[in-house]
């Protein structure tokens, strides 16, 4: 494996083992409670305040599993894919074009999808679930059994499009930051703070960026929804007497939470993500920074 791979992996999975906590308020604050309808039942728990979120010592780490194999995967192929792509379009190690940085980006952003999907919907729902036998892989396992691969990947449309934009602005942010403030005259001490701070500023760029669409992409994943042969005691609980079994997609979840809650909704846990998104992605830059010198020198 490439050096960006490993610097890619560790860095992933160093930023969630931090941010999970954060990440967890985060996820609640916009899953709220949906409104239940005849074809929507959702399961779903959102205390008020930030110590409610907390239910014991192991909320901590709920929902942490998949990001941490997962988003360690996903950081690796990110990386991997930005950097062959800049290569591809002919700009150096150190970008200069920003347009290509962007698109490198994007395209980043998409190929990630195949690992980001799957570990959102499984990560959210673990998080939004306050049942203490609630485990990532139990939860993998009942979507693998009642829907499949499919299943895993219910709400792919909406991550896709919020990875490819907010990878976009996401290495388009870190380098513009970067390339302005650092000069070759700068010490380790100080080219390590401006790492962190580039990182740290970049997440929150991201994160404004796409914050509506990860919303409804929460929102999307956290459904519980049953098919038609739930009615009969399979696959799950039974519906409400009357409901009608029907997925529900981003544009419907879109329209529903605005007309039940309006505009603010969309932003809901945007404060609590970004101090996330600083502390997270200002050590997940300086992880994939030292990480990448250091086998570089190997």
């Amino acid at each position: 494996m490439s050096a960006d791979f490993w610097a890619g992996y560790i860095s992933g999975a160093a930023g969630i083992i931090i941010g999970n906590p954060l990440d967890l308020v985060k996820t609640r604050l916009q899953a709220g409670k949906i409104p239940q309808s005849a074809d929507t039942v959702v399961s779903a728990s959102t205390p008020q305040s930030f110590r409610g979120q907390f239910e014991n010592a192991g909320t901590l780490v709920r929902g942490a599993t998949a990001p941490i194999l997962g988003y360690g995967a996903l950081n690796a192929l990110l990386f991997v894919t930005y950097n062959r792509t800049l290569a591809f379009l002919h700009d150096p190690s150190t970008p200069t074009s920003f347009s290509k940085i962007w698109l490198a980006g994007v395209t980043g952003g998409l190929a990630s999808f195949v690992v980001s999907a799957p570990t959102e919907l499984i990560k959210c729902r673990a998080q939004v679930l306050t049942e203490r036998n609630t485990t990532s892989w139990s939860i993998a396992k009942g979507v693998w059994r009642k829907e499949g691969v499919r299943g895993l990947y219910y709400g792919g449309g909406i991550t896709s499009v919020r990875d490819a934009v907010g990878y976009g602005f996401y290495f388009w942010s870190y380098e513009w930051m970067k390339q302005t403030w650092t000069t070759q005259d700068d010490s380790d001490r100080e080219t390590a703070m401006k790492v962190l701070l580039c990182g740290g500023l970049a997440g929150i760029v991201t994160w404004a960026s796409i914050f509506p669409l990860d919303v409804i992409k929460t929102r999307v994943q956290t459904q519980t929804l049953y098919d038609a042969k739930s009615r009969s005691g399979e696959n799950g609980a039974l519906l409400p007497q009357g409901a009608q079994s029907k997925r529900l997609g981003s544009w419907d979840v879109a329209q529903q939470a605005y007309r039940a809650e309006g505009t603010g909704v969309f932003f809901r846990g945007l404060g609590i993500c970004s101090v996330r998104a600083f502390i997270v992605n200002a050590v997940q830059w300086a992880v994939y920074e030292w990480t990448m010198r250091l086998l570089s020198r190997t």
